[in-house]
């Protein structure tokens, strides 16, 4: 069996918000960057959630049903708070069968404490494709 490849060569540094803004200013973060979910963070960079693109839909399109202003939620209201994290130091293999039985997109990495960074379904692709030699 080939040499098992650590999550860390392939985790890239994640976009970040603050749980203190609004959805609208979050969604355009997610926008600009081109990304499907961005991870949320508090005064002190902890980690303390993730919001995706169909949270930010989902509070913009029930303000609008409830006749509230658009987006004005706050991203700490609305984002998903049970997120599940790995270290840099795991097999991509053991995360790559983690993410596919949870159905998540991407991976917080947490190392002592810190959020170090984030590992995604495209970034795993790669990496099983050169665990795999192909």
């Amino acid at each position: 069996m080939p040499k098992s490849i650590e999550v860390r060569e392939y985790m890239r540094v994640p976009h970040t918000v603050k749980q203190n803004i609004t959805v609208s200013a979050a969604s355009q973060v997610i926008l600009k960057h081109r990304l499907s979910g961005i991870l949320v963070v508090d005064e002190d960079e902890q980690l303390v959630g993730m919001l995706s693109e169909l949270d930010c839909m989902r509070a913009i399109v029930s303000a609008v049903y409830n006749g509230n202003t658009p987006g004005a939620e706050m991203v700490e209201h609305v984002m998903t708070k049970d997120v599940a994290v790995n270290h840099p130091g795991e097999d991509i293999l053991t995360v790559a069968a983690q993410m596919l039985s949870s159905k998540h997109r991407r991976r917080p990495l947490i190392e002592n404490g810190k959020l170090v960074g984030q590992i995604s379904c495209r970034q795993l692709l790669s990496a099983i494709k050169d665990f795999g030699g192909q």
